[in-house]
């Protein structure tokens, strides 16, 4: 029995007294995502998910680029939410007592910063994809000698970009007079979505957070996985605001709010959202790689105990650290920007699609884009390409093309992305790749995973959960409580915990060159476009209103003349 609806309310069938209860231990599964916070309870040891509910989570956009949650809204709905999961345990058979540890997996980047004293928000939460804080990037690359957005890469592993929080809290300082007072005070302390959550679960005797969400900060010593003084004092922040960073997987404390039927749960694992889908995926050995597909696509490769530094525009993170005794598991990881975004677009601002989830069935009508290419590049590239000025083109477009051509343009244009980023984690990582696990809501689409496949070469996986991210953080938390929920032990790894469909690659080595190189020159197209450079024009070099006019009928003509011809 499970709920997954915001219309479920709390169960309200009763046990059956003469029937014994259960006796398995339960894992409780907090779970914030970028629209959406959820509470998922599972079993074990066969790792069942026995209850869930979700509520959504709106978004606030004030400005173009702008996009803020109320953060007090994502605690009110997740406590709703483990109300209602938790009241179904009855008539399953179960005790609230069987649910004895949690863990939390979250949107990562998204940054909080909060009052001490009376634990509110000092200002809307800034959400990862905000990109506000551009010009607070321009600034600071402006004061480093040499201007390069890696400057901080060798002790971070991330470039400085609008991505990543220490951007949001200096320009939350900057901007937020409540802030610049609190912090004046020193009564304002920040973080990242699960400290936010853990603070809160913990009635303030937890700030804390862990080493996957700290690796996403910029403030982060990959090395050391302690807050850097020298990222601190570039970015003016306080090493007191910051939470404690601890390992994955360990009991961190207890649950002591009396509003939610949490009190006394132990709380045991914590995961940025994109780790636990690499975990969830059991993506536990070096070289195993997983893209999650959703209005973004996330791509993440794990390299061991090596932190490798990409020249090439990837990341560096931390894939998980499984105890505070254990060597951190690194990864190299890529973003997409635009991926079911692209098909929202087509969508809802131009109207080539009735609804995105058609995608599939409209891509399907054509056996080839028509040689359309489609670069979505609306708010500029992340890796491997690091572009914030490109933006979006559509090209190669004929009097023949169509909005078919178009929507499997935009589906391809999902993989040629994804095949940028393991290109350069095969060369970076040294680590044959040789699968690609695929999880998300735009995993459902068929033919995306087809073209997948058909573009990198490689067998896809799709994973028949969607969401990979709430197995990972459970196994996680599951471990440092001492339950036997699954075994982290890559030499036995085998992928038989969850089920997946496999799409394998039916394009030939020529095809799949022909078809990159292309993508290659689309792209390069689109960069640097919103740059608005200087015009200088010399009047030797202005056309006569004649020459040009002799210009554009050779140009009618030629046209007339190709258009008659493959008529």
């Amino acid at each position: 029995m499970t709920a997954n609806r915001e219309d479920v309310n709390s169960a309200t069938e009763a046990f059956d007294p003469s029937k014994p209860y259960k006796t398995q231990d339960l894992v409780g599964v907090i779970n914030d995502g970028t629209s959406s916070v959820s509470f998922s309870i599972y079993s074990a040891p066969e790792f069942k998910e026995i209850a869930s509910h979700q509520l959504s989570v709106p978004m606030i956009s004030l400005k173009p680029g702008w996009y803020e949650q109320d953060a007090a809204t994502i605690i009110n709905k997740m406590y709703r939410c483990v109300e209602v999961a938790v009241g179904m345990l009855p008539s399953l058979g179960y005790k609230r007592e069987n649910l004895v540890t949690l863990g939390i997996t979250n949107q990562r980047e998204t940054t909080i910063m909060w009052d001490s004293i009376s634990g509110k928000p000092l200002h809307n939460a800034i959400v990862w994809n905000d990109i506000r804080t551009s010009s607070t990037v321009d600034k600071i690359i402006a004061k480093i000698p040499d201007r390069d957005i890696n400057h901080f890469k060798d002790i971070s592993g991330l470039p400085i970009s609008p991505y990543f929080p220490a951007l949001k809290m200096l320009w939350l300082m900057e901007n937020a007079p409540a802030i610049r007072k609190a912090c004046k005070e020193k009564r304002c302390l920040t973080g990242t979505i699960d400290s936010w959550i853990i603070w809160h679960l913990t009635k303030g005797k937890l700030h804390i957070t862990d080493v996957t969400n700290a690796s996403r900060t910029l403030l982060m010593n990959i090395g050391s996985l302690q807050w850097d003084s020298t990222l601190l004092n570039a970015f003016s922040i306080k090493h007191k605001m910051l939470p404690q960073i601890r390992s994955s997987s360990e009991i961190y404390g207890t649950v002591t709010d009396e509003r939610t039927p949490l009190l006394g749960v132990k709380i045991s694992g914590i995961l940025g959202n994109q780790q636990a889908s690499l975990v969830g995926q059991m993506c536990i050995k070096p070289g195993q790689s997983k893209n999650t597909y959703r209005a973004g696509c996330f791509l993440l490769c794990n390299t061991g105990d090596t932190a490798v530094v990409s020249r090439h525009g990837l990341l560096t993170t931390v894939a998980y650290k499984l105890g505070p005794n254990t060597p951190a598991t690194y990864a190299l990881e890529g973003a997409v920007a635009v991926a079911g975004h692209a098909l929202n677009w087509l969508e809802r601002q131009v109207r080539v699609l009735p609804r995105a989830e058609d995608a599939e069935t409209y891509a399907a009508t054509v056996t080839t884009t028509g040689d359309v290419y489609f670069v979505p590049a609306f708010t500029g590239l992340y890796a491997p390409y690091w572009q914030k000025d490109s933006r979006g083109l559509i090209i190669g477009l004929t009097q023949f093309s169509n909005r078919y051509h178009i929507v499997r343009a935009a589906l391809e244009s999902i993989c040629f992305q994804t095949r940028d980023i393991l290109e350069i984690m095969y060369e970076e990582s040294n680590q044959k790749i040789d699968r690609l696990q695929a999880d998300g809501q735009l995993s459902k689409n068929n033919l995306l995973m087809q073209l997948q496949a058909d573009t990198v070469g490689i067998p896809v996986f799709r994973s028949q959960l969607f969401d990979c991210a709430p197995f990972g953080i459970a196994m996680c938390a599951a471990q440092a409580d001492g339950i036997n929920l699954c075994r982290f032990d890559p030499d036995k790894n085998d992928y038989s915990n969850i089920g997946y469909d496999e799409f394998k690659p039916a394009s030939t080595d020529e095809q799949r060159k022909h078809r990159y190189g292309k993508w290659k020159r689309a792209i390069q197209r689109s960069f640097n476009w919103s740059i608005q450079p200087v015009l200088k024009v010399s009047p030797n070099t202005v056309p006569t209103p004649k020459a040009s006019v002799k210009t554009l009928c050779l140009f009618f003509f030629l046209s007339f003349v190709t258009s008659f011809a493959t008529h």
